[in-house]
């Protein structure tokens, strides 16, 4: 008889085991990982991603707190107040615009194709695009908030404990959990559907007699630094332009400290151009047009200057044909579907 008690509990606890196991696979699956349209010619995906794959509820959640004011620490503004979507999720201001209508230092970054980028930040002081989620919502000149505060105050909003329970298993909300899903949110804003992808992939299109002019221009005089199919090698460079006059700007050299990085920063993607204006670390020019007659005429010479300058008496020559050939061929790198979603 004892021998009969053991064997049925043994097979219960066995029955059990698999029923957990099942329970935590259905649970799984209810929150699956999102299969990301990735673009075969595109670079290799950020390291760290691998670590924070985008879910079904994942983004949903990084989607809500990247519009949620809330996370600002007068609950005015949001992650979108500046990263707008009809902009490339960047801004029309020169630099950012913080709570009470503080300045930040520099131009906001437009945040196409993140998942596919080794640096975040004009600068490229972070490499993890989570741990870079942290920085607008705490510092001064932007949010100006305190996590803690942030996260009391999803717990008293009714929408959030459920939000964060279907992407993360339970109701826990922390600021790991924040910076995870706004993240993921992030990965998904990839942009690879613009009349210069359609033509390169002989979907139908062909470049205007203005515009490929004005690419072969772009592969003479421009494919150095704007390279592959992100249109930036991502290095850092210091191309001659207006220097800030906020004295704690320093460029590249703020994060290695090298005098040899001053004013460098990283080569930005061109991918639609046409939507991110104004131009420039904060912002020095309005138009395409008058950021290639600086470049033709008014390059500030340094000791660290790039040679792609250095080599061509400190300029890119560029005529008044060239120019227009030149943005006429950029504006075909707008992805309008990526902007209007």
């Amino acid at each position: 008889m004892l021998l009969k008690i053991r064997i049925i509990l043994a097979l219960s606890a066995v029955i059990l085991a698999v029923s957990c196991e099942k329970d935590g696979a259905d649970s799984w699956h209810e929150n699956p990982e999102i299969k990301l349209n990735i673009p075969a010619e595109f670079p290799d995906l950020n390291r760290y991603m691998s670590n924070n794959w985008p879910t079904v509820h994942g983004v949903e959640l990084g989607e809500a707190l990247f519009h949620e004011n809330k996370l600002s620490g007068n609950q005015t503004i949001s992650c979108a107040s500046c990263h707008q979507r009809q902009h490339a999720f960047a801004s029309p201001d020169p630099q950012a615009m913080g709570v009470e209508g503080r300045v930040g230092l520099r131009n906001v970054p437009p945040l196409q194709n993140l998942a596919f980028m080794r640096f975040y930040n004009w600068d490229g002081n972070l490499l993890d695009l989570q741990k870079q989620v942290l920085v607008p919502i705490v510092i001064h000149e932007e949010m100006d908030a305190r996590i803690s505060q942030v996260i009391l105050r999803l717990q008293q909003d009714q929408r959030y404990p459920e939000l964060f329970r279907l992407a993360f298993g339970d109701a826990e909300i922390t600021a790991d959990r924040i910076y995870r899903s706004i993240a993921q949110y992030e990965y998904t804003l990839i942009s690879a559907d613009s009349k210069y992808d359609r033509v390169m992939r002989k979907q139908g299109e062909q470049f205007t007699a203005l515009e490929a002019e004005g690419f072969r221009v772009f592969q003479k005089k421009c494919v150095s630094c704007h390279s592959g199919p992100l249109f930036t090698d991502e290095s850092f460079r210091n191309i001659g332009f207006p220097l800030h006059t906020d004295p704690e700007e320093a460029g590249r050299a703020r994060v290695t400290g090298d005098v040899d990085d001053y004013m460098r920063f990283r080569v930005p993607s061109l991918r639609n151009v046409a939507f991110t204006a104004p131009y420039g670390s904060f912002g020095q020019f309005s138009t395409l047009e008058e950021l290639l007659v600086f470049m033709d005429r008014g390059v500030i010479d340094a000791h660290n200057l790039d040679p792609v300058f250095k080599e061509n008496n400190n300029r890119i020559p560029l005529s008044k044909s060239e120019r227009a050939g030149l943005i006429a061929f950029l504006n075909t790198l707008s992805d309008t579907a990526f902007v209007a979603n």
